[in-house]
């Protein structure tokens, strides 16, 4: 690995983890939520890495740091899986029986609206790791992929994880049209 693969190692992984695991203490999911958010935020880095393969052979776009694998820097994959797949449906979920069900919507919209937005952009900056070698479709593979990526994972999640309740009790909570 040359340096930018290791800095992201370093530097970045464990700042993600972090986060993540604070997230946890706040949200604090059951086994069974905790273990299908992580299967569906899997599910979302899956299939942005099988598209992003698929855009290499496709000549869509690539990659272009030296310590790729496949045609792909598989550490960038984590953030996708732990972020903004794992860690957003277990908010979803915690938000989803209080009053803030608000912020649940917000995030099944902003989420992939964020992550498309930031794709597209970044992969058209000049200075980005990634060279789009056909900027026509890319926006359209790129808005395509983080829909289903992001959908597909959470669709999974809502099905394995749905007959479990969040454990309220902060201020602002309800249940069973009570707050406590």
């Amino acid at each position: 690995m040359d340096g930018q693969g290791v800095a992201f190692l370093t530097l970045v992984v464990p700042v993600l983890i972090v986060f993540y695991m604070g997230f946890l203490l706040f949200i604090r999911p059951v086994k069974p939520v905790l273990l299908a958010s992580l299967l569906a935020g899997v599910i979302t880095g899956l299939v942005n890495l099988l598209v992003d393969l698929l855009a290499y052979y496709a000549h869509w776009w690539h990659y272009t740091p030296s310590e790729l694998i496949l045609h792909v820097p598989l550490p960038y994959y984590i953030s996708p899986v732990l972020i903004f797949g794992s860690m957003a449906y277990l908010l979803i979920w915690r938000f989803w029986y209080g009053r803030a069900r608000w912020a649940s919507y917000l995030l099944l919209a902003g989420v992939p609206i964020f992550c498309i937005i930031r794709d597209i952009i970044g992969h058209s900056n000049p200075g980005s790791d990634v060279t789009l070698e056909n900027a026509a479709i890319a926006p359209f593979v790129i808005t395509s992929m983080w829909l289903v990526a992001f959908f597909g994972g959470f669709l999974l999640f809502w099905r394995l994880s749905s007959s479990y309740r969040p454990v309220l009790g902060y201020q602002g909570d309800v249940q069973d049209g009570k707050q406590i």
